[in-house]
């Protein structure tokens, strides 16, 4: 057990979805510390409760058993601490908005004038753009932008609301190679001043920066992130598994990848 007070920490968490239908839980007995220097990845199968994992940390679903604490407190307290990039966030790339205004909704409730934001809200969110290397995208229309430079926005937008948590479902879901490699040098920087928690299928593309593992199908087991091996990974995906060799021509390969490493699960 770490000697330092953790960021997040949830006990014997069980939660279901009975109001539709299924009987059987989605979290079973979920036992989760996250700690202030934290970088975890959140693997598993889909249906195996990662997202579910996500809103409960955010305190938009409440468990059937169990506890869940976020800064020492309910996460219903401090949702406006958290930060949160969802796998598919919906911005209608036909409102006329740029980089800037998107970038200032993770500001709305700490703006006394609801939408208008105030110089200080302003400079707040330009010092996120900085912080994502999208600052000479400020004022370009939202619809404008590629994939990965969409991604480093709503990063942005999730820091400009002053996060001393970063929660990412699948961030480098639908961005190309080259990006995704950018977007992973970034959350390692940003790692160094807040600890993240993010979804992902492709564990063995960021492993060089992630700390610790979490194999989540129902129930949760944790890795060091150099323990995580194929049978591992095997095993909770009850051996349903592809794993994908790249070389040094493939355009997944990176220069951070080893020749032979392997592919998304």
């Amino acid at each position: 057990m770490s000697t330092v007070d953790p960021i997040v920490k949830l006990t014997d968490v069980t939660f279901g979805y009975p109001s539709i239908g299924l009987t059987a839980p989605v979290l079973e007995d979920v036992s989760l510390e996250v700690v202030p220097d934290d970088f975890l990845g959140i693997v598993g199968p889909n249906g195996g409760g990662k997202t579910t994992l996500l809103k409960i940390i955010l305190g938009l679903l409440v468990p059937q058993r169990g506890t869940v604490k976020v800064f020492g407190t309910s996460a219903c307290r401090v949702c406006s601490r958290i930060g949160y990039v969802p796998q598919h966030a919906e911005i209608d790339s036909s409102v006329p908005a740029n980089v800037l205004d998107v970038v200032l909704m993770g500001r709305l409730g700490r703006s006394l004038w609801g939408p208008r934001y105030g110089r200080k809200h302003v400079e707040v969110a330009m010092e996120a753009l900085e912080r994502t290397g999208t600052q000479d995208l400020a004022r370009r229309p939202i619809g404008t932008l590629s994939g990965g430079q969409r991604q480093r926005v709503l990063i942005a937008r999730a820091l400009a609301g002053d996060a001393g948590l970063l929660l990412l479902d699948e961030p480098t879901s639908g961005v190309d190679a080259h990006m995704e490699h950018g977007l992973i040098d970034l959350l390692r920087e940003l790692n160094a001043s807040l600890p993240i928690v993010m979804i992902s299928h492709d564990i063995s593309f960021v492993s060089s920066c992630l700390k610790r593992v979490a194999c989540l199908n129902r129930t949760l087991t944790i890795h060091a992130a150099d323990e995580v091996s194929d049978a591992t990974v095997a095993e909770m995906y009850h051996g349903h598994v592809r794993a994908v060799q790249h070389d040094d021509s493939c355009a997944h390969s990176g220069a951070d990848r080893p020749k032979g490493g392997k592919g998304s699960a």
